[in-house]
């Protein structure tokens, strides 16, 4: 090969390998806290104390206790428990669009669980997405996230587990089809997707600041659910916290917007809803986010609730167009009023099942728990929500006790969930659904199990 020939050649390969890298950057998008702009700094270099690890309060705590906390605030239990298992002994159903995957036992059992895992393994798995023998684990399981998380809390983690009675549980083998049941393709998407990077404070930030931006990004994974995903499946951060569909939930826009978002929340809300699951007049958690609150969000300390909000309200506006920028007023108290009558359907079924709880006005008689005005879900077009609630029903534990809606779903077919639901947004909420059954039954398959 003459020398102007492997030049040339030399300097093909170079325009393909910044193509190529350029193409991942433009996919592949900003990091997570990019939008700060601050000078990031290596935590022994953070002057004002250190964000990771558990609040001030349980710094005496023993390292089982402060990876309980941990483990809590990152919602371990949440996808690692099926419905009627064992807590942490995995086979909870992951519906994915190319098939379905099964969480994993994660109790210290030495054959069905991580028992055999060593400190180094186990850290590999947690923030790289490596299992102990090696294979790659697929991104349903937030390693992208749980990177940020510091090899000190990890390990407090795994000291929570170890701790755990083992549980043998042979777990339903995934149906993931072909290409994506190919485990080592994996090493190549989390080259280019995956970061494997602790968490670096802002030093230009607060502690109170960074202490949020680890339990946003590291810890409670906020951005896993909240955070739109491109076509291969990472998290789009320039639309960070936009809110998107994921398990067939909604997960709302949690950006600083103010007409979509929680820009026009209070402070009180916002720690409101994250704590107990019910923010006056913004409505209350069901679904994943309802389960987030009773594993994860319930159990924080108060300074660590303080915490999020602030972050939160430090995250760029959003906007989601498809939601209303005002959402609707209190329904007529009088079941006659509201111009709905050409839906008898729907409206005898609410008459039936949903006024005694609800109330016409939208303003519940019982709890303000069950109170719909003002709701996103209502007041969400596609009433994905809505229509998940009436399928599963919600339970919700309030300071007065729980309060829960019955699951309708084995009661009611396809055409009347979809009545009922098309009656609920035309009466509470800024504009009228259209769904169809084969839209609800397309909901029911993309539900977790």
């Amino acid at each position: 090969m003459s020398p102007a020939t492997r030049k040339k050649l030399l300097g093909a390969v170079a325009v393909i390998a910044v193509g190529a890298v350029g193409g991942i950057w433009l996919v592949r998008g900003p990091d997570p806290l990019a939008f700060s702009g601050g000078r990031k700094v290596a935590l022994p270099d953070y002057k004002s104390g250190d964000p990771t690890g558990v609040p001030a309060s349980l710094a005496g705590a023993s390292l089982v206790e402060r990876g309980k906390y941990l483990a809590g605030a990152a919602d371990c239990v949440a996808c690692h428990t099926s419905q009627g298992g064992k807590d942490y002994a995995g086979g909870l159903a992951i519906k994915l669009p190319f098939g379905v995957l099964y969480s994993t036992n994660i109790t210290p059992d030495k054959e069905t669980g991580i028992g055999n895992y060593n400190d180094r393994e186990f850290i590999d798995a947690v923030q790289r997405g490596i299992r102990h023998d090696g294979a790659r684990l697929y991104p349903a399981m937030p390693f992208t996230s749980y990177t940020y998380m510091t090899d000190a809390d990890v390990l407090a983690v795994k000291a929570f587990l170890f701790s755990l009675p083992p549980v043998r549980a042979t777990l339903p083998a995934n149906t993931l089809t072909f290409p994506f049941n190919q485990r080592w393709a994996m090493g190549f998407w989390s080259v280019a997707f995956a970061r494997d990077a602790r968490f670096e404070p802002d030093a230009e930030r607060d502690l109170e600041w960074n202490r949020g931006a680890y339990l946003a990004e590291a810890l409670t994974h906020c951005g896993e659910c909240h955070t739109p995903r491109s076509l291969v499946m990472a998290l789009d951060n320039r639309k960070k916290f936009g809110g998107t569909v994921t398990a067939g939930w909604r997960a709302f826009n949690i950006s600083s917007d103010k007409a979509t978002g929680l820009g026009a929340w209070r402070d009180e809300d916002i720690a409101s809803y994250l704590s107990i699951g019910h923010a006056g007049g913004h409505g209350t958690a069901s679904g994943p986010m309802g389960e987030a609150v009773d594993h994860s969000f319930s159990k924080l300390m108060p300074e660590d609730i303080r915490a999020l909000v602030a972050f939160l309200r430090s995250v760029p506006a959003v906007t989601s167009p498809q939601f209303p920028a005002t959402l609707a007023p209190v329904a007529p108290a009088s079941h006659r009023q509201g111009g709905l009558e050409a839906d008898r359907s729907g409206k005898k079924l609410f008459e039936g099942a949903c006024v005694s709880c609800h109330g016409w006005s939208g303003e519940s008689p019982i709890s303000p728990f069950a109170t719909l005005t003002g709701s996103w879900a209502v007041n969400d077009p596609s009433a994905t929500n809505v229509a998940q609630i009436v399928i599963s029903g919600t339970k919700r534990h309030t300071p007065d006790g729980a309060i829960s809606m019955p699951a309708f779903g084995s009661i009611y077919s396809d055409d009347e969930v979809a009545a009922v639901v098309n009656y609920v947004t035309a009466r509470f909420g800024s504009k009228a659904a259209k769904l169809t059954a084969s839209d609800v039954a397309e909901l029911r398959k993309q539900a977790a199990e």
